[in-house]
């Protein structure tokens, strides 16, 4: 009796396998609605003349690079530990209704943290490489905007500034931030230190939430507690925004934080050092007023 025949079938190439679509679409349409939501902002009509989203690029262009660069920190630091991690998803927003054209990026973290070591590792690196990156966008941008003779005084919108970007508009330009027209580059970069000091907000599993837990452990209910109360203060006498991150942080509190496999492993001091770099970059970022209007 003859052997049944076997057809061998080809195995698909592991890279065409696992090229994740969904994560390159979701950047392609978040870069596409980033910059149209520059170009609406600065008075172009990229709608109605596409060519006009060419206004839009430098602004999309930064932004983006400075979130890839902060998701990319957390992807390279879990698969440095071996947690299971996703590619960054980028998270695209109605240009038109929202003046920055996206709501950010994540990676899903699929699996628990070995050790504080790992967990503070993880978490720091995002908001590190991100603050890196911002910080040299908004230097660049800051050499392409424009010097006004005097604050404006009619009706406009105004950014915020935290103490680093008070500090580098003074050393690139040599006077006040009120003073300054952003170039889109700058822009940009002043969004990328802004959500840098909001992910570094120590609560939950927050990127600063994730710091506290590594350098305190589970005793870190004081600090949540403080902040809370430091963002309804501030929701109430001024940015009314601060008055939903205050709710955030309070269903993160309620949540609380996951513990790692292996608590008991101690940080070290280097990594003490480190957490206190964190939070000097969290408090150099961070900008009581983001938004005033002006009248």
């Amino acid at each position: 009796m003859s052997q049944p025949e076997v057809i061998a079938r080809a195995e698909p190439v592991a890279g065409m396998r696992r090229f994740p679509l969904v994560n390159a679409l979701l950047l392609v349409v978040t870069a596409l609605t980033t910059a149209m939501a520059s170009a609406l902002f600065r008075g172009f009509d990229p709608i109605a003349d596409p060519r006009q989203l060419v206004h839009g690029v430098p602004f999309a262009a930064t932004l983006i690079t400075i979130l890839l660069v902060h998701e990319s920190g957390h992807y390279l630091a879990c698969r440095r530990y071996g947690v299971a991690a996703s590619l960054p998803y980028f998270l695209p927003a109605p240009p038109n209704l929202f003046p920055l054209g996206t709501f950010g990026a994540f990676i899903r973290i699929r699996s628990r943290f070995p050790d504080r070591r790992a967990l503070f590792d993880i978490g720091a690196a995002g908001p590190w490489a991100g603050f890196v990156v911002a910080v040299a966008a908004t230097a660049v941008g800051l050499q392409l905007s424009t010097v006004l003779a005097a604050p404006p005084s009619e009706h406009t919108l105004e950014l915020g500034d935290s103490l680093l970007t008070t500090l580098l508009t003074r050393l690139v330009l040599g006077t006040d931030p009120d003073t300054v027209m952003l170039h889109p580059v700058a822009f940009a970069g002043w969004v990328g230190l802004f959500v840098t000091s909001l992910n570094l907000l120590p609560a939950g599993q927050l990127d600063g939430g994730h710091v506290l837990y590594a350098v305190t452990g589970r005793r870190t209910r004081l600090l949540p507690a403080l902040l809370l109360a430091t963002l309804l203060w501030l929701g109430i006498h001024g940015w009314a925004g601060w008055l939903l991150w205050a709710a955030i942080i309070t269903v993160m509190m309620s949540l609380g934080h996951p513990p790692t496999q292996d608590d008991a492993q101690p940080l070290g001091f280097g990594r003490v050092v480190t957490a206190g770099a964190t939070l000097a970059v969290f408090l150099l970022t961070f900008v009581p007023e983001p938004i005033r209007i002006i009248p």
